[in-house]
């Protein structure tokens, strides 16, 4: 009977423990900063949607330079 209580209260221990680290463990991704630029045609007509191709080719969204410094993430500080 005691052995069945010792092993009651490790499972119950186990739960509380994953439930603890599934709300203040490290468990969402890292922020990243994305920027794409954006055309304001305030006093025009709606222009035509663009092509799927140019929607696809994001080669002029803006790179990170190497002048800026990286972002570190929270492994590579551990």
């Amino acid at each position: 009977m005691r052995l069945l209580w010792v092993a009651v209260v490790l499972i119950i221990l186990a739960v509380v423990g994953l439930t603890g680290y599934a709300y203040f463990g490290d468990m969402k991704a890292d922020p990243r900063e994305m920027r794409l630029p954006v055309q304001l045609d305030l006093g025009s007509e709606p222009a035509a949607p663009a092509p799927a191709a140019a929607i696809s080719d994001m080669s002029g969204a803006p790179e990170a330079s190497a002048e800026e410094p990286s972002e570190t993430g929270q492994d590579e500080l551990d």
